[in-house]
């Protein structure tokens, strides 16, 4: 079970913009990810390879500062908002709850949740 200054310091790693070391440092071997209905993608190595080149398609990626998020012994859930600037010079957001199973101060099971409709919709500022 983690304590709450180790998913704040999770939080600040991926707030910070350093999503790559978030998943080294604070995930599971043998974790997985699933977005919304989709194959899960297991293994950090797998995780690590897929952020890497998820992130080498887009400009540059802003992550808010999280104003929710709730501790209940190995459950975490946190509510993200990430702006990117994709390959066309676009401003997108997604917003979503991640849903994270702890086992002891590392993350093994995550599930995004998000509107598929509005999933990196256009914003303007």
């Amino acid at each position: 079970m983690p304590d709450r200054s180790r998913v704040e310091e999770f939080i600040s790693t991926v707030v910070c913009g350093d999503h790559v070391a978030a998943i080294a440092d604070f995930y599971h071997e043998d974790a997985f990810m699933q977005e919304n209905d989709g194959e899960p993608r297991k293994g950090r190595d797998r995780l690590l390879d897929h952020e890497k080149a998820a992130l080498e398609r887009i400009r540059s990626m802003e992550t808010h500062p999280v104003n929710t998020y709730l501790l209940d012994g190995d459950n975490v859930v946190i509510q993200w908002t990430f702006d990117i600037v994709d390959a066309e010079g676009q401003k997108r957001r997604l917003e979503e709850l991640a849903m994270q199973r702890w086992k002891g101060d590392r993350i093994q099971e995550e599930r995004f949740y998000y509107d598929s409709a509005r999933k990196w919709h256009p914003i303007n500022d």
